[in-house]
């Protein structure tokens, strides 16, 4: 049996996996990293949609700086 091949791939990723090995935030080293990968994907033939979460921007020590409560925070992320 052969393997499936793909043309179109849907990658989803985490906006808390851009803190890399931080705390919070984004690592730009890790982002940098990242975006290599994704391009080496795209440059072997795949049609690539990127969707990135943005949970960790609305969450954490910015937010409850700002009197923002928890959950408000990761809603306003998963939009």
């Amino acid at each position: 049996m052969s393997k499936p091949t793909y043309k179109r791939i849907l990658l989803k990723l985490s906006g808390e996996v851009l803190m890399g090995q931080q705390q919070f935030g984004i690592d730009p080293e890790f982002v940098a990293e990242l975006a290599k990968e994704v391009k080496a994907a795209k440059d072997s033939g795949l049609e690539i949609c990127l969707v990135i979460g943005g949970g960790n921007i609305f969450r954490g020590v910015a937010g409850g700086a700002e009197g923002m409560d928890r959950a408000t925070a990761d809603y306003m992320g998963m939009l």
